[in-house]
Parts: structure tokens; sequence; C-alpha cells
């Protein structure tokens, strides 16, 4: 029994049970993740009573899974030169375009902004003139879109879809890693939304399956490392048991007379 706890043996016990405890903690929190999704995509917020978006995120958080949709309100100012138009949105069965504004979220200028889907139309060109000054909107929370689709001209003001990482090409500072689209039924000052037919929530692409799915499998990876990580434990000390032979010292050999 003693040789299962020499300090070799020891030490090899305390690496498998770390690497058994990082693999199944990091699996759990994968499949955490995937029922956080799965969970969010089964809940309508989007007829809940606002929340100040501080209750409900900062702007160095990464987005809450269970608040797809939740409304909130957003004071700011509006940073109308980092105006976007996002295509693919269509309005019955009409393909064109949101308008999207960040609304510097705080009292200055130059605070973290979260654009602000202002309403749609059918061409970039008859937008009305972005909003500049303050505003106090409610808008729904969404999560930054992230398709995979490229932007096939990264120098102008189109974009394929709502990504964090085209959106700040177009602003000079931090974005929150969400989007809101102004609801058109709530009271809101300077929404920015005259000229522009009301964005809803159904102008949203199909929801992809991917992170979800990336999820879960990522959850069985860490598992199934740390089953073999066990495995390997498991082969070492049954090879210790094993009494190893001590060679038997060779006759010498005599020496001829």
């Amino acid at each position: 029994m003693a040789r299962y706890f020499t300090p070799r043996m020891i030490g090899a016990h305390l690496v498998a049970l770390a690497c058994v405890g990082v693999a199944g903690s990091l699996g759990v929190w994968q499949y955490d993740a995937w029922q956080a999704n799965r969970a969010a995509e089964a809940v309508d917020l989007s007829e809940l009573e606002p929340r100040p978006i501080a209750d409900v995120m900062g702007p160095d958080d990464p987005f809450p899974a269970a608040f797809v949709g939740q409304p909130v309100t957003v004071s700011g100012t509006w940073l109308p030169e980092s105006t976007v138009y996002v295509s693919g949105r269509e309005v019955d069965g009409a393909d064109g375009f949101w308008a999207v504004t960040p609304l510097a979220v705080g009292s200055a200028a130059d605070d973290p902004a979260l654009p602000v889907v202002r309403g749609w139309v059918a061409d970039p060109a008859d937008a009305p003139a972005p909003p500049t000054g303050t505003a106090e909107v409610v808008t729904w929370l969404q999560p930054p879109e992230g398709t995979g689709q490229a932007d096939d001209d990264p120098t102008d003001d189109v974009l394929p879809q709502m990504r964090t990482a085209d959106l700040i090409q177009q602003v000079d500072q931090d974005l929150y890693g969400a989007y809101g689209v102004v609801d058109a039924d709530e009271p809101s000052t300077n929404a920015g939304a005259e000229g522009l037919t009301p964005a809803t929530l159904e102008q949203l692409p199909p929801p992809g399956r991917l992170t979800a799915l990336r999820n879960i499998l990522y959850a069985f990876e860490w598992w199934v490392f740390g089953a073999f990580a066990a495995f390997i434990w498991w082969r070492f000390v049954r090879e210790e048991e094993v009494p190893h032979e001590v060679p038997a010292e060779a006759d010498p050999v005599p020496s001829e007379a």
C-alpha cells in the first residue's frame, strides 16, 4: 500500500486530479452556456416593462443570454457621423436596410456606445439625416450577429450584419457587446425614427444554431479529455502494481587455467 503514496505517486495523483477537475468544470460551464442559449430562445421578453440598461449589462460585459429581447431604456448622446445601414432586412417582402446610429450611453459623448436600430428604409439614399444631440430611447436588447458573412466594401457605410467587429470600424470609442432596436410603441425622446419605417424583431434574420451547438460539443470535448486523463492515471497505477523483477546477476565466466 505504501507504494501508492511515494512522492512520485502522489505527484501523479495530484496531476490526474487537477486535469479531471478542470476538464469536468469546463465541461459543466459549456453545458450551462448551451442550456442558457436554449432557454433564451424559448422566452419572449419583448412585452416586459423596460429596465435601465445598467440593470441588465455593463459596457464591458458579455451579452447576458437570459435577456434577449428585453426592453431597456438608454440615455446618452447620438453619434451621427457613425451611422451605418445594415442590409438584408425585409418588410412585407421588400428587401431593405436598418438605419443604425450609435448612442453614447452616459453624460459624455466619448462614453461607450450602444448601436441603436432607429428604423427601416428601402434605400439608404432615401434615409433622413441621423439625429444629433441627446436622447432617451426604449430599445429591445439583442446580441451581436455573427453569421460570418464578409463585408464586401469596408470603406462604405453599408454592413451585411450587426456584428461588433464591423461596427467598431465606424466608431471612435468602445461599443457595448449588444445592440438595441427602437420600440416605436414606447415613449422616447429624440429617437431619430422620423422618416423611417419602424424596425421590428420580425425583421431579424433566422437565429443561427451554431453557437449553442458549439457549446454542447465543447462540453463533450472537455469531458472526453477528463476521461482520458483518468484512464492514463489508471494505467499508470496498474503498472506500479506489477512487481518489477530484478534481473539475476550473471554468473562469472570461469577463467581457463
